[in-house]
């Protein structure tokens, strides 16, 4: 018995694809390694955690406001 939900033939047209790709699994790994440099390492060298360098411990939500508010003035 062949199922015709929606979900389920949509599951079995992604399922399909990716099993018989070649290619394509090679440029999913690029896409998979040059997210992970963007997100992760970039983020550790560009991307410093300028709140907790210049809020003092348990204000960090009074810093923001404050600087949201300094801003708008």
């Amino acid at each position: 018995m062949k199922r015709q939900g929606f979900l389920y033939r949509l599951f079995d047209l992604y399922y399909d694809g990716f099993r018989q790709m070649t290619l394509g699994r090679t440029l999913w790994a690029v896409i998979l390694i040059k997210l992970f440099i963007i997100f992760a390492v970039l983020k550790l060298f560009f991307f410093p955690d300028f709140i907790s360098q210049h809020a003092e411990k348990g204000q960090e939500a009074d810093f923001v406001a404050g600087e949201v508010l300094e801003m708008k003035n």
